[in-house]
């Protein structure tokens, strides 16, 4: 058995989720990429892959394996990148975790250039508001706003983004535009962003000088993706505190309209997050050293 062969057959299964998919990837026989797992599974002697008609799911045991085989691969395309004649380039696949609107609104738009200055890197995006776990995750980094909690992980400062407070002209016609943020409290309707994590309400939060307030106001709606978070702004369903950089279209098209500008929140931090005992390849040190030349404008724009 070629192990390192198997090994690359049955995470590219896992990845995939059939054989069928995982096969066409690698550009090898179905037959042969299920034998290579089968052989996989003997010499570990325990089953990775459960198989129906239907479906393939990883077990238990399969997940541990996979999660702890893909360092091993992805370190050995470092290794032969580092060796290949032609490639002082970064090459591999690179994995990277972000939240919904900071994905749509400033990292898609700039990777054209990233993909541009590193054709041989490969990006595999996850998006979602809800963090995950960047060991058992094998996730390279993450793209994540806020206060950092974890202090067994590398922090790298990518810029902060502006706050604004907002609603559709539609809502402000009918229940008025408030003067301070007090008037939040006599029957406006907030959209309250969920933590995605505990799935409470974050209060909206509001600073002139040196006076700071924070408005905890019983939502009617609450969502935990901000992408849904401002399209339900934009549906007229409420007031949001939102990024500028994720509500800057609809603000231009007069769809959400700013108010309460002299209460703006203050600015949110945005860092690259990675675990401090994993080995930093090329490709993630370019990546790191590019977010944050095209970050801090772009949190911004």
């Amino acid at each position: 058995m070629d192990q390192l062969l198997a090994i690359k057959a049955f995470a590219r299964v896992v990845e995939a989720g059939n054989f069928t998919r995982a096969a066409d990837s690698l550009d090898m026989p179905n037959a042969t990429l299920s034998k290579l797992v089968q052989e996989l599974e003997a010499h570990l002697d325990v089953r990775l892959l459960q198989r129906t008609t239907r479906r393939v799911t990883v077990t238990p045991e399969g997940r541990d394996y996979y999660e702890k085989a893909l360092r091993i691969v992805r370190d050995l395309e470092d290794i032969d990148h580092s060796f290949n004649a032609e490639s002082a380039k970064p090459g591999g696949y690179l994995r990277i975790d972000i939240g919904g609107s900071t994905a749509r609104d400033v990292l898609i738009p700039a990777l054209p250039d990233f993909i541009a200055r590193y054709p041989d890197i490969r990006i595999d995006l996850g998006v979602a508001d809800r963090a995950v776990d960047l060991i058992s995750g094998n996730v390279d980094c993450v793209i994540r706003g806020g206060p950092l909690s974890d202090s067994s992980l590398v922090a790298r400062h990518l810029g902060d983004a502006e706050m604004i407070t907002c609603a559709a002209p539609g809502y402000l016609k009918t229940y008025g535009v408030p003067a301070y943020p007090q008037e939040l409290k006599n029957g406006h309707r907030m959209v309250s962003y969920l933590s995605p994590q505990s799935g409470r309400a974050f209060p909206f939060r509001f600073t002139q000088g040196e006076e700071q307030l924070e408005i905890k106001s019983e939502h009617r709606i609450g969502v935990n993706e901000s992408n849904a978070h401002l399209a339900a702004a934009v549906a007229g369903l409420g007031i949001i505190q939102t990024f500028r950089y994720a509500a800057a279209a609809d603000l231009q098209a007069g769809k959400l309209v700013e108010i309460l500008a002299a209460w703006r929140p203050g600015n949110y931090p945005f860092h690259v997050v990675y675990p401090q005992n994993r080995h930093l390849t090329q490709r993630l040190r370019v990546f790191i050293g590019w977010l944050r030349d095209v970050f801090p404008e772009r949190l911004n724009g």
